[in-house]
């Protein structure tokens, strides 16, 4: 199966810097989860792997027109159009023939199939967000494109919409994932996590965790609070000459923002 990917991927807005030379393989049949804060570029990437129009430099490979699935952060859906008419206009737009069956299938799999007619406007967040990732999925993509599509929503609109990610993946999609969830990000066969445009670390999520500098331990309250930050009622605190601490005790939460900090002092 094809594998789908960005080599030494820059993007420029005017003077601003979106992604600096940034690498990515996207394999078939796996979910890849791409994490950062405010302004780390992740939009910028999956809008690349989308197939939009940027001043981009550097390689990119991704499937034919009419093979990949795009869910925007924010939108997706057309609130003017019903439910069904939602999936009717994804459906001519991908020149679909045999396509109600599926459409059934995934609204029923994210309990819409009870509202074909309700107005996407007049749906809840959660259930938009669900719709859009039924849209996406119609035309059976190759490559799964979905920009923060869980953010915001209850537990249970994310499950509903987990569920569509891992039956598109074991479907044989390839699936890439912007999240600020880090306990989604734990359940992807790849991460990438990006700062500032550039790719701090990226593998599997238990070779990102192994290769934490130092240790991580939990403190009542911080001795380094430069290396300090809140979990919970606690704080977490990395030591970065401290000796290596079991395994499971440090998250991929703890990862991602062990990397930021030690990216942030590399150029301060």
């Amino acid at each position: 199966m094809t594998t789908w990917s960005v080599h030494d991927v820059t993007v420029c807005f005017g003077g601003t810097v979106a992604l600096s030379h940034v690498d990515m393989t996207i394999e078939p049949g796996a979910v890849h989860c791409v994490v950062g804060g405010d302004g780390a570029g992740k939009t910028t990437l999956l809008r690349v792997l989308a197939g939009l129009k940027l001043e981009a430099t550097g390689e990119v490979r991704l499937p034919p027109p009419g093979r990949t699935g795009y869910v925007p952060p924010a939108g997706g859906v057309f609130g003017d159009l019903s439910v069904e008419e939602n999936m009717e206009f994804i459906a001519a737009a991908y020149r679909l023939r045999s396509w109600r069956d599926l459409a059934k299938e995934l609204l029923t799999r994210v309990g819409l199939d009870q509202f074909p007619d309700r107005l996407a406007r007049e749906l809840s967040g959660g259930q938009r967000r669900k719709l859009a990732g039924s849209m996406a999925l119609l035309p059976e993509p190759a490559l799964l494109v979905l920009d923060e599509v869980t953010t915001g929503l209850d537990p249970v609109s994310r499950m509903d919409l987990w569920r569509l990610i891992a039956g598109a993946a074991a479907g044989g999609a390839a699936v890439v994932l912007a999240t600020s969830y880090l306990d989604e990000a734990e359940r992807a066969g790849e991460v990438l996590l990006l700062h500032q445009g550039r790719v701090l670390a990226s593998g599997a999520p238990a070779g990102i965790v192994a290769a934490v500098p130092g240790s991580v331990v939990g403190v009542d309250q911080p001795t380094d609070p430069e290396h300090a930050w809140r979990h919970g009622s606690r704080w977490r605190q990395w030591d970065p000459a401290g000796p290596a601490v079991p395994d499971g005790q440090v998250t991929l939460e703890d990862a991602a923002i062990v990397a930021e900090l030690v990216a942030n002092e590399a150029t301060s």
